[in-house]
């Protein structure tokens, strides 16, 4: 169980703090619900308590983690192409999955693409999602702000083009 002030990560919608835990009537169903605001579109969600561990919500990893998460963005290989369908298909389950790790391969690949190929519509809102939850998780860890996160990532990006 999460409490007042926790950093968490919420999979698809990246990292924040839980601001209270209410008591809410829903369909006439009393429920207790974690009250998130997250990082990044300083947006509020109400994820109900007892069903946390089947959203994916988790503790927000640890600066030394981060810097690890950093590490494997400028190593990791980039996977060859797969038709666009299968494409979407990979990176939706592997955001979904609330792996850091995951996300952070899908980011890379796809700013990769988009530099490379170019993004369709729907990879572009991916890669806008992937870049949202990777960042703030790394960010709100202590690891570095957000331009020198962006930067790191940009550079590794332009060193293999």
């Amino acid at each position: 169980m999460f409490c007042v002030g926790d950093k968490v990560v919420y999979p698809t919608h990246g990292a924040g703090v839980i601001e209270a835990i209410e008591e809410k009537r829903i369909l006439g169903k009393k429920q207790l619900y974690y009250v998130m605001r997250t990082m990044a579109g300083n947006m509020t969600l109400m994820i109900p308590t007892d069903n946390s561990e089947k959203t994916g919500i988790r503790r927000l990893i640890s600066r030394d983690e981060a810097k690890k998460v950093l590490e494997h963005f400028k190593n990791a290989a980039i996977e060859p192409d797969h038709s666009w369908n299968q494409r979407q298909r990979e990176n939706m389950t592997k955001i979904k999955s609330g792996d850091i790790y995951k996300v952070i391969d899908v980011l890379k690949e796809l700013m990769y693409r988009d530099r490379t190929k170019g993004l369709s519509t729907s990879e572009r809102k991916l890669l806008n999602s992937a870049g949202q939850i990777a960042v703030s998780e790394l960010v709100m860890s202590g690891v570095a702000d957000k331009s020198d996160v962006e930067c790191i990532m940009n550079d590794t990006i332009e060193e293999l083009l």
